[in-house]
């Protein structure tokens, strides 16, 4: 990385520029260069405004060519890594804001907070706890025990395959239905619907919901996370149906056998239309992080989908990382409404001589500007090995009062 050039008014065009005598370089040598170059500089003046001379009081050059460069490189380069440490300190620091904001929940602001609003505020959560979470959980309960039953039915007694996956599917789209409903879920769908022509739908990802919301439309296959618990159950017994395929983050031999199953998904006939988030991982609904190319090395139309909650009743993010996907369905179970648009966009292939990862990031902005999302270059699988928050919050303190103590230096 080069510095502008300037003329510093002795005629020589081709020094650097200094801003307050500081300069970024790539490599530590270029640093102690530039720190010496400095030094130069300043002892130049220095000599120049004793002698009160100019050209008549320079040093010979053959001198200066001949000075102890060994015997200052220790002491700048100490200097120059003094300098360099504490803005790299600062540079992470800011890199972590910009990261770590696109997996932060909306922060609660009450508004309960006069005498005549918190009644309302009381009347609000007994209803929505004692009378309409009883209701919902009861129906969902209720819908479980109806698919199940017709779902063993099915599974068992059908023995033509192609009517018997048809029936699974649209048992399947019902329980989703019931689970929407189980939110108050408000859900509105824009644009062409989906059908089996079309083989591969991308989709920005917010929550497991996002999967729920979708297919409580149409029976896509999903490739979504291996999980434990009653999700794991219903993965493993039910999804199978309509050909969802699964991956193992902890697993890194998992990668190649999952494309290879896309893949085969995709080009096989009579399956049913894959719906990929490529971005990997649960996103606030305000950001919306790199997309794997893995969705865009197919050879087929890739058809964009976008999701935008409303976050007036509540918050749809799922944050795994401090809550269990059953606590996140009683938080919408518990809330008034989960109000969600969803935008089915035209469908778009890959240009000429476009790489995956350019149509990849042409197919993120179409996305993101539909839902309004911010797009940031971060690859949202550091959510997984990123340092913890209070990790960072004790760096930004301690080069906080790195800098607080610089200034007081300085007065």
């Amino acid at each position: 990385m080069s510095s502008p050039s300037h003329s510093n008014g002795n005629g020589n065009g081709s020094e650097p520029a200094l801003n307050g005598g500081l300069m970024l370089f790539t490599s530590k040598s270029q640093q102690e260069l530039a720190a010496l170059h400095l030094l130069e500089r300043t002892a130049l003046s220095e000599e120049r405004a004793r002698s009160g001379s100019g050209a008549a009081s320079l040093p010979n050059p053959k001198k200066r060519e001949g000075m102890d460069v060994a015997a200052k490189a220790p002491v700048l380069s100490a200097f120059m890594q003094g300098l360099i440490n504490p803005l790299s300190d600062g540079a992470a620091s800011v890199v972590d804001d910009s990261f770590s904001c696109c997996f932060q929940s909306q922060p609660y602001e009450p508004w309960n907070w006069n005498f005549y609003l918190f009644p309302l505020w009381c009347v609000g959560v007994v209803v929505r706890h004692g009378f309409l979470f009883p209701i919902r959980l009861l129906s969902l309960l209720l819908g479980m025990v109806l698919f199940i039953v017709s779902f063993t039915v099915a599974n068992n007694a059908i023995s033509d395959v192609t009517k018997r996956k048809r029936i699974e599917s649209s048992l399947i789209v019902f329980m989703c239905n019931v689970f929407v409903w189980s939110w108050t879920g408000v859900v509105r769908f824009h644009g062409p619907q989906p059908s089996r022509g079309a083989k591969v739908f991308v989709a920005n990802h917010t929550s497991m919901i996002d999967f729920i919301v979708l297919e409580s439309l149409f029976p896509f296959a999903v490739i979504m996370q291996k999980h434990g618990g009653w999700v794991g159950w219903f993965q493993t017994r039910i999804l199978n149906a309509i050909g969802c395929i699964y991956f193992d983050r902890t697993d890194s031999s998992d990668r190649a056998v999952v494309a290879k199953r896309i893949k085969e998904h995709v080009h096989a006939s009579g399956s049913n239309p894959l719906l990929i988030f490529p971005e990997g991982t649960c996103v606030n609904n305000e950001h919306c992080v790199m997309f794997k190319r893995s969705a865009f090395d197919l050879d087929v139309p890739v058809c964009p989908i976008a999701i935008k909650y409303n976050k007036t009743f509540v918050d749809a993010f799922w944050n795994s990382k401090r809550e269990s996907f059953t606590m996140h369905l009683y938080k919408l179970m518990t809330s008034w409404a989960v109000v969600a648009d969803v935008w089915f966009l035209e469908p778009m292939e890959k240009l000429q001589g476009e790489s995956s990862i350019d149509f990849a990031a042409r197919v993120q902005k179409v996305i993101a500007e539909r839902a309004s999302l911010r797009v940031v270059p971060w690859d949202g699988m550091y959510k997984y090995i990123a340092p913890k928050p209070e990790t960072r919050e004790r760096r930004r303190r301690a080069f906080a009062e790195l800098m607080k103590s610089s200034l007081k230096k300085k007065k």
